[in-house]
């Protein structure tokens, strides 16, 4: 098992917090690299047992759902979705409550999937069960629904209604955020 330091591409050109959209998009490239990852790990268990590369590919999901993406879903509640709620078509404030309520649906599905990841990244588990790989699998599908929606609507509605020092706050903000953390 190659673990997330062999994956190709891992490594995502330097994308800074004064271009706070390409940041976003670049969380989301990230989530893609990590959902990837624990696909991989799933596949490789079905045939292999729990080995160091196993645990290590464990730890580094983890590391990223419970960590990363819950400051990248922070940055979109305090700095996408309010200006969208408040400006948008509609249409995209629709949209946002769905995305608002996604964030509250990603965090359970994260929540009921993770422990079995622990196990295995601690050595205590011997593989996924069937229930183990239903939660996986609704969480990763989430996602993928999810990203599509903000980078296809959102992040471009939102974007039009930003001038560029809006843009410079939103980047500075996101930025002492993670220094913070």
């Amino acid at each position: 098992m190659t673990t997330s330091a062999g994956l190709p591409g891992f490594n995502t050109p330097a994308v800074g917090f004064e271009q706070p959209f390409a940041m976003l998009e670049a969380c989301h490239e990230r989530v893609e690299r990590t959902l990837t990852l624990l696909s991989r790990l799933r596949s490789y268990l079905r045939e292999q047992a729990v080995d160091d590369a196993a645990r290590q590919a464990a730890r580094d999901v983890l590391r990223y759902f419970d960590i990363a993406a819950p400051l990248h879903h922070e940055d979109e509640e305090l700095h996408v979705f309010p200006l969208l709620l408040e400006r948008g078509a509609p249409s995209v404030v629709a949209l946002v409550r769905q995305l608002q309520q996604d964030h509250v649906h990603m965090a359970a599905d994260w929540a009921a999937a993770r422990g079995a990841l622990a196990a295995l990244a601690d050595g205590s588990a011997a593989g996924l069960s069937a229930e183990d790989e239903a939660l996986l699998d609704q969480f990763a599908q989430r996602y993928g629904q999810h990203i599509q929606a903000e980078e296809g609507t959102a992040y471009p509605s939102a974007q039009a209604l930003l001038g560029e020092g809006d843009l410079r706050t939103m980047g500075l903000e996101m930025a002492g955020r993670r220094r913070a953390s």
